[in-house]
C-alpha cells in the first residue's frame, strides 16, 4: 500500500473558525493557494496554486493518485483536506464520499492516543521541534495571505493580498506549508505502533458524512430572536441607566460599586450563581430589579443565534457542528460552531406559540405572556433547529445509560434488576438507600422526598464523589441541608457495596500494572497494559475496554503523595476539619484566626499523566483514581454503545442530523418516521457487552426540542 502526505494553504473570504469548515469551501471565492505533497515519505514537493505558469494546476497523475484506492492519503485534520479537495477538483458528493475510507486523519490519531489537538500542541507533548518564532510566522502568513485585508491607499485598495504583492514573504509561506507535510508525517511515525482501529477509522467516514448533511436552520426564527433581543436589550439598557445612573449598567465594576452602595453589604461578583444568591437575600427593590436585569442581560447562550446566523450555509442548513473524538480518552463527540453538546433547555409548555411570536417579531406578546423575554429566546435556541422539507425528526436517546454500564460491570445485581424491570433508578436507589418500599415512593406519598435525594445520588456519587460532588451536583439548592450530605454519601455506598469495589479493583489493577509492567484483566474484558516505544520516548497506560478500543494515559507515573487533615477551631469556637495537601496551607489556616487542635498525615501513592487540563487549556500532569478511571470507563463505553447505534441506524437507511452525548436527532420523511423501529435499534444487544440491557426512549418533532 503506498501513502501520499498532504497539507493544503487555502483562501477564502469566509472565517473558518465562526462558519465553520463547509461554508468556508462552499465561498463562491475559495481557492487552493499551495498544495504540500509527499509520496511514501519522501522529499516534500510543492505545487504554487496561485501564482501561474506551469505549477498553476495539479497534474493528472497526482489527480489519480487522489482517486486512487490503493493510496492511503493522509493528513493532519483530514477532513480539511478531503473536503477542500473533493470542492477543487468537482466530486460528486457520492465519489467523494466513496474515497473517504482511503483517508486518514493525523489529528485522530492523536487523539486517540491521548494527545491534545493542533499540530503545535501535539508536536510539543511529543517532544518535537518547535520553533515560536517561526510558529508565529506562519500566523502571520497564513492571516496575510489566506483571509481577506482591509483596504487602503497603501496597498491600492485592494481586499486580499496575491503572491505578486509580497514575493519574499510568498516564498516563505510555501516553505512553511512543505514543513506542515514534514511535521505531519513525524507526528504520524510516532504514533504508527499505537494503530487507530478499523473500526473507529469506519466510524470517522460517518462522522464526515454527518458533519457534511448537516441540519436546516429556521431563518425565520433565528431572525426573529435576534430582533427581540435587540429591542429587550435596549429596553434593560436604558431602565437600568434609569434606576442606577450609571453609565455602563453591564460594567462588573460599575455595578458592583453600585450594589455595595445600595444594599451596604459587599458584591465579590456578579456570576450567575452569586446573582441567583443575592437575589433572595437583598431587601432594596431597586438592587433587586438591578440583579433581575443582570440577569437577564447575561443570557450569552442567546449568542447562539448570531452563531447560528453565521454558520449557515447557501442551502439553510449548518455544517460541521460534531468534532469527532473531542474528548481525550473516552473518544466523544465535542461541539463546534453553535455547541449543540451545551444547549439551553426548555420548560415552556407552550413552545410553538413561543416560536410563532419570535418568528412575528411580537415582543409585547412575549412580554405580556411569558414576562422574561431572554429566557424564552434562551429556550427556543434548539427548535431553531429543523426537519428537511417533508422531512420529521426522530430523536431518541439512551435511558440512565451510564447507571445502567456501571451497574453492569460491577455486576451490582439489585440495580441490573431494576433495568431489566421498571427502569425507576432514582426510586429504586432510595429504596435501597433507605429501606422504603418503592411502592411507596410516588408523588403524593410523604416517601417521595426520597426520590429527591436517591436522584441526586445517583447524579453523584457513582464515580466515587463524595459531599462535594454532592454539592457541585446542586444538592444545597435542592433544599437538601449539608448536615444530610455524609448519610446520603454513605448509605449510597452502603448499597452499591460492588461499585465501590469497581473502583478500588480499577485502581489497583492500574497500580499493578504500573509497578510489575504486567498486564492485568478485569471483567467484562477490561485489560490494563503498560505499552512503550523506547525509540520514540511513547510510554503508555492503557485500557482496553470491551469493544477493544484503547483508552491511553501518556506518560504515567506513581508518586507518593502525603495529605494532612486540620481539626480546628474558629474564632467563634465552632470545630471544623480541612484536608490540605502542603504544610504552607495549614500555615495558611493558622494566620486565618484558626486554632489548630490536631493534625493526622496520611501518606499514598497516586497515579498521573500527562493530559490537556480542561480548566487551563495546558498540557500538563495530572492525578487520577479509582473512581475517576471508572468514569472514564463507563463514558468511554458509554461512547461506544452510541457509535454501534449510529453505525445501525446508518445501515438501517436513517440519516442522523446530529447528537448531542447520548440522543441521536435524525432527519426523516414523513411516510418513513417510525420511532419504535429506531428505540429497538438502539435498544439492541451489543455484541461485545452480552448482558448489558439498554434502552432508547424518544418522540417525533417538527422541530428539535427536549421531550
Amino acid at each position: 500500500m503506498r501513502h501520499l502526505s498532504i497539507d493544503l494553504e487555502t483562501y477564502s473570504s469566509v472565517d473558518i473558525k465562526k462558519a465553520g469548515l463547509y461554508k468556508y469551501v462552499q465561498s463562491p471565492d475559495f481557492e487552493i493557494l499551495l498544495f504540500a505533497y509527499s509520496i511514501d515519505g519522501g522529499p516534500v514537493e510543492i505545487l504554487d496554486l496561485a501564482s501561474g505558469g506551469f505549477e498553476s494546476c495539479i497534474p493528472l497523475w497526482l489527480i489519480n493518485a487522489i482517486k486512487d484506492p490503493n493510496i492511503i492519503k493522509h493528513a493532519y485534520n483530514a477532513a480539511f483536506e478531503w473536503y477542500c479537495l473533493s470542492k477543487y477538483l468537482g466530486f460528486q458528493p457520492a465519489q467523494a464520499y466513496a474515497m473517504l475510507p482511503q483517508w486518514r486523519c493525523t489529528m485522530f490519531h492523536g487523539l486517540y492516543c491521548g494527545y491534545p489537538a493542533g499540530l503545535t500542541a501535539i508536536n510539543e507533548a511529543l517532544g518535537l521541534p518547535n520553533d515560536k518564532r517561526k510558529l508565529s510566522v506562519g500566523s502571520a502568513l497564513i492571516k496575510l495571505f489566506c483571509t481577506p485585508c482591509k483596504p487602503t491607499a497603501a496597498n491600492g485598495h485592494r481586499t486580499r493580498t496575491l503572491p505578486h504583492h509580497e514575493p519574499q514573504k510568498w516564498e516563505l509561506f510555501k516553505q512553511y506549508c512543505k514543513q506542515d507535510v514534514v511535521a505531519e508525517m513525524e507526528v504520524e511515525r510516532r504514533l504508527s505502533t499505537f494503530p487507530v482501529p478499523e473500526s473507529e477509522q469506519r466510524l470517522w467516514c460517518l462522522d464526515q458524512v454527518i458533519n457534511v448533511y448537516g441540519v436546516a436552520v429556521d431563518p425565520q426564527l433565528v431572525d426573529g430572536a435576534l430582533h427581540c433581543d435587540q429591542i429587550i436589550t435596549g429596553e434593560l439598557m436604558v431602565e437600568a441607566v434609569q434606576i442606577s445612573g450609571l453609565d455602563n449598567p453591564k460594567s462588573v465594576k460599575q455595578l458592583t460599586e453600585w450594589l455595595a452602595e445600595e444594599t451596604g453589604e459587599e458584591v465579590d461578583n456578579l456570576q450567575k450563581g452569586t446573582v441567583k444568591k443575592l437575589l433572595g437575600t437583598v431587601n432594596s427593590d431597586t438592587a433587586r430589579r438591578m440583579l433581575e436585569i443582570r440577569q437577564e442581560l447575561a443570557k450569552t447562550s442567546i449568542k447562539k443565534y448570531a452563531a447560528m446566523k453565521e454558520a449557515v450555509c447557501s442551502d439553510g442548513r449548518i455544517r460541521g457542528l460534531l468534532q469527532f473524538y473531542g474528548a481525550n480518552r473516552t473518544g466523544r463527540w465535542a461541539g463546534r460552531l453553535v455547541q449543540v453538546q451545551n444547549l439551553p433547555r426548555n420548560y415552556i409548555e407552550t413552545l410553538s406559540h413561543a416560536r410563532e411570536c419570535v418568528k412575528g417579531k411580537k415582543v409585547d406578546a412575549l412580554k405580556l405572556i411569558y414576562g422574561n423575554v431572554p429566557d424564552v429566546l434562551s429556550q427556543l435556541i434548539r427548535t431553531a433547529f429543523i426537519p428537511s422539507p417533508g422531512h420529521l425528526f426522530l430523536v431518541a436517546d439512551f435511558s440512565a445509560i451510564e447507571a445502567r454500564i456501571i451497574a453492569w460491570y460491577a455486576d451490582e445485581k439489585w440495580r441490573l434488576d431494576v433495568f431489566a424491570t421498571h427502569g425507576k433508578i432514582y426510586e429504586a436507589s432510595a429504596s435501597t438507600m433507605f429501606g422504603v418500599p418503592i411502592e411507596l415512593i410516588k408523588k403524593g406519598n410523604p416517601e417521595y422526598v426520597l426520590r429527591q435525594k436517591g436522584k441526586i445520588a445517583e447524579l453523584a456519587l457513582g464515580y466515587q464523589g463524595g459531599v462535594g460532588a454532592l454539592i457541585a451536583m446542586g444538592a444545597l439548592d435542592m433544599g437538601l441541608t449539608q448536615e444530610e450530605l455524609p448519610d446520603i454519601v454513605q448509605r449510597w455506598r452502603q448499597a452499591n457495596k460492588r461499585i465501590v469495589d469497581l473502583w478500588y479493583s480499577v485502581e489497583n489493577a492500574a497500580f499493578e500494572v504500573m509497578k510489575t509492567g504486567q498486564p492485568v484483566g478485569l471483567a467484562k474484558g477490561l485489560v490494563f497494559a503498560r505499552e512503550c516505544d523506547t525509540k520514540n520516548d511513547l510510554d503508555f497506560l492503557t485500557i482496553t475496554l470491551p469493544s477493544a478500543r484503547k483508552l491511553y494515559y501518556v506518560k504515567p507515573v506513581l508518586k507518593i503523595e502525603t495529605t494532612y487533615t486540620v481539626e480546628f477551631k474558629n474564632d467563634m469556637g465552632i470545630s471544623d476539619t480541612k484536608k490540605v495537601k502542603t504544610l504552607a496551607e495549614i500555615e495558611a489556616i493558622q494566620q486565618a484566626g484558626n486554632v489548630v487542635t490536631s493534625i493526622k498525615d496520611f501518606t499514598k501513592e497516586s497515579l498521573y499523566y500527562w493530559g490537556l487540563n480542561q480548566t487551563t487549556k495546558k498540557w500538563e500532569q495530572m492525578p487520577t483514581y479509582g473512581g475517576k478511571l471508572v468514569e472514564n470507563i463507563v463514558q468511554a463505553t458509554a461512547r461506544d454503545c452510541l457509535a454501534c447505534s449510529l453505525d445501525r441506524l446508518a445501515a438501517a437507511g436513517y440519516q442522523t442530523a446530529f447528537h448531542v452525548h447520548d440522543e441521536v436527532v435524525l432527519d426523516v420523511p414523513e411516510n418513513l418516521a417510525d420511532l419504535d423501529r429506531v428505540c429497538d435499534i438502539m435498544g439492541q444487544p451489543i455484541p461485545w457487552a452480552p448482558g448489558l440491557l439498554l434502552r432508547a426512549d424518544g418522540f417525533v418533532t417538527t422541530y428539535y426540542c427536549k421531550e
